[in-house]
């Protein structure tokens, strides 16, 4: 049974960052790609970043870009979303998903297979 569970949310100044952390556990090999989706309130899920297990392949999206670093430790199963410059607009449920199926790097919600339960994350001051 695949499981994903994400830790690191929190409440965090303008201008501050956070570690996000995604353990997964149950996968019967090492292909697939974990990707971060995030929810603000009242609006749709939108990918945020994403890595591929095996070749580190990443995609970001583009308000992602230049802010976010995803990064993956394969020893501990384990994908982190560093995101600096945090701003308001940043305030949402982070999700990270993992795609077996298809095995790419991408944002495209309908390519993961698994979803894990999410942990929030509020930017304000």
């Amino acid at each position: 049974q695949v499981q994903l569970v994400e830790s690191g949310g929190g409440l965090v100044q303008p201008g501050g960052f956070l570690r996000l952390s995604c353990s997964a556990s149950g996968f019967t090999s090492g292909y697939y790609a974990i990707g971060w989706f995030r929810q603000p309130p009242g609006k749709e899920l939108e990918g945020v970043s994403c890595i591929r297990r095996t070749d580190g392949r990443i995609r970001h999206a583009e308000f992602a870009k230049g802010r976010f670093t995803i990064s993956r430790d394969n020893a501990k199963n384990t994908v982190y979303l560093q995101m600096n410059s945090l701003q308001p607009e940043d305030t949402a449920v982070y999700y990270c998903a993992a795609g077996v199926t298809y095995y790419r790097a991408t944002l495209r919600q309908d390519e993961y297979d698994y979803w894990g339960q999410g942990t929030r994350v509020i930017v304000s001051s």
